[in-house]
């Protein structure tokens, strides 16, 4: 294969590649080896705790049309590497100090402890958004009736056999009702309000996505044409997948003062690591990974999963987000190693 061919690893990550190291240089030279290592360190960071959003990512982008997955890949990663890594935590500030734009944008440069102290007091409504988001996207994996592949079967069959939408989500109002309703819960009206928030944002885009593709798939087998979402239901399901993203990275800019309050290193070092996950999202959808690998998807499903859990549990106890991204880790790795096994299996024993 070419190193320029499409489908090339080469050609898939070069521009991350290139752009890490020309930011790297930067950094170094003007702020020091210090600020290069731990935009490294951040970088790095956000690449491994990204890897489940990567496969959802990849899952989704599959079956987006040509347009959609490039803007996907260019106005997409505008949105993931300026809009969630700097707009977003400035928005956040603003809304929850009541500072103007211009105040909170000088407080993160020349006052970046008041700044991260300022963000934190944000985290309730992050948290309880990013982690009922997360939850109904995993619990609607595991209910979804179509699905054939089982990894756990003793955990997924049961669930899939009361699955409905109304099912899950009245779980995850349940779920959400009691974490805010806990005694030592200090901000209980806003982790209901952003909890229902990120309940909603979920069926509305996820509701809108099916509609849109339903209708869509219509027109394309009508024309004997093959189907790929195109028109608002690529649309909506661009929007669906910059919305995970946002999900994703909520946690992991708070997080990111615990390594450094420079808010500069904060954006690169973040940014690049998204770019990364970008790359890897295109290359899973190139070189057709999750066919080949059939419990991937499970495994990035139970660990969105445990991170909805563990952003739910940080809104009472501070949980390193090293834990988080361990235990994403090793079920990924799990995954993995099964769905190889079973591969081999069925190479010694061909399905009938």
């Amino acid at each position: 294969m070419s190193l320029l061919h499409s489908h090339s690893p080469f050609r898939i990550f070069f521009v991350s590649g290139f752009v890490s190291i020309a930011a790297l240089v930067l950094v170094y030279a003007y702020l020091g080896w210090q600020a290069a290592f731990l935009t490294l360190v951040l970088m790095v960071i956000e690449i491994t705790f990204s890897f489940d959003n990567a496969i959802i990512n990849a899952r989704v982008l599959s079956t987006m049309s040509a347009f959609w997955q490039r803007m996907f890949i260019t106005v997409g990663i505008l949105i993931a590497v300026f809009g969630m890594r700097v707009v977003f935590p400035i928005v956040m500030v603003m809304m929850t100090s009541g500072l103007a734009w211009g105040d909170v944008i000088n407080l993160a440069l020349n006052q970046p402890e008041k700044y991260a102290h300022e963000l934190h007091e944000a985290h309730t409504s992050i948290a309880s958004f990013g982690g009922m988001f997360l939850l109904m996207l995993c619990l609607h994996f595991f209910f979804d009736t179509s699905r054939m592949t089982h990894w756990i079967p003793k955990i997924e069959k049961p669930l899939q056999r009361i699955g409905s939408w109304w099912m899950y989500t009245l779980i995850c109002l349940v779920t959400l009702t009691i974490v805010a309703a806990l005694p030592f819960n200090a901000h209980p009206v806003d982790t209901m309000i952003a909890g229902l928030v990120g309940i909603a944002t979920y069926l509305s885009i996820h509701g809108l996505t099916e509609l849109f593709t339903r209708q869509h798939e219509k027109h394309e087998k009508k024309h004997g044409e093959a189907y790929k979402k195109a028109g608002l239901a690529g649309f909506t399901a661009f929007l669906y997948l910059e919305v995970l993203d946002a999900s994703f990275s909520f946690d992991g800019v708070i997080g990111a003062f615990a390594i450094t309050n420079d808010v500069v290193l904060i954006a690169v070092g973040l940014g690049i690591g998204a770019l990364w996950v970008r790359s890897l999202t295109i290359f899973m959808v190139r070189r057709k990974v999750l066919n080949a690998y059939r419990y991937l998807e499970h495994g990035a499903h139970y660990t969105i999963g445990v991170l909805a859990v563990f952003l739910l549990s940080g809104l009472f106890v501070q949980i390193p987000e090293a834990v988080a991204g361990g235990f994403g880790i090793l079920i990924i790795a799990a995954s993995v190693a099964s769905s190889i096994k079973a591969k081999k299996i069925d190479d010694v024993i061909p399905t009938p």
